[in-house]
């Protein structure tokens, strides 16, 4: 079984997601009433791509040298109840956390075969669990599966960045899509839209089903979609 997932984005009217260059206060306003929607959800975790992680994380790299042996690729749990989890997308292990939790949430690394022995030895000596979804690619649906099975996670909203919340689209795992959609245009067309695919990956549009729509403060409407 798999947890139930809500998709949860923020949009400007043409797609883009990345809220630099945006005036300060509208943009904190944005952010508010996005986390205030998202809270509303009841979820267990909290999944968020590497770059989206690197910036909760204040990243600043982590240790070398740290493994003195080989590591085993096999998942490792160092926390098993907390409430909620975040979930970092990160095939590579990139992220150069400083603690075990983000934003309040207990770190949960996922994790490709690919990655460096210190930096698996990094994540023990802080305490962070991670699990591993495939020798080179991830198999979300096996990540969903796993944090269903080994910590009982029901519901999982995914943040972005896009392409995070394309995959989990484009692989059909997603139950439910909320967008905010904000009252500006970007129109940086270099910027990633909300949802990004590579053109390699791209099988066909994810069609859906309008569930409702509500308009909110300052302007934004709340969209909420399942799958058709």
């Amino acid at each position: 079984m798999k947890p139930y997932v809500i998709c949860h984005m923020m949009s400007s009217l043409d797609g883009h997601a990345l809220t630099d260059g945006w005036e300060r206060p509208f943009k904190q306003q944005a952010g508010e009433l996005y986390e205030r929607l998202a809270e509303g959800f009841d979820f267990d975790a909290w999944i968020c791509g590497r770059v989206t992680m690197q910036e909760i994380a204040h990243d600043e790299g982590y240790p070398q040298g740290l493994a003195t042996a080989p590591i085993p690729r096999k998942n490792h749990w160092a926390v098993r109840d907390a409430k909620p989890y975040a979930v970092s997308i990160d095939p590579h292990g990139k992220v150069g956390w400083k603690q075990n939790t983000a934003l309040g949430a207990a770190i949960v690394e996922v994790l490709s075969e690919q990655v460096s022995d210190d930096y698996l030895a990094h994540l023990q000596q802080l305490g962070i669990s991670y699990l591993f979804a495939g020798q080179r690619e991830l198999d979300l649906a096996q990540v969903l599966e796993t944090l269903h099975s080994e910590l009982g996670v029901q519901r999982a909203v995914v943040e972005g960045g896009p392409r995070v919340s394309g995959a989990f689209v484009q692989a059909g795992l997603v139950d439910e899509l909320s967008v905010l959609v904000l009252p500006l245009v970007d129109g940086r067309g270099e910027h990633p839209a909300s949802f990004e695919i590579p053109a390699e990956r791209w099988q066909a549009p994810a069609y859906l089903k309008l569930a409702s729509a509500e308009v909110q403060q300052g302007g934004a409407v709340w969209l909420r979609y399942t799958p058709r």
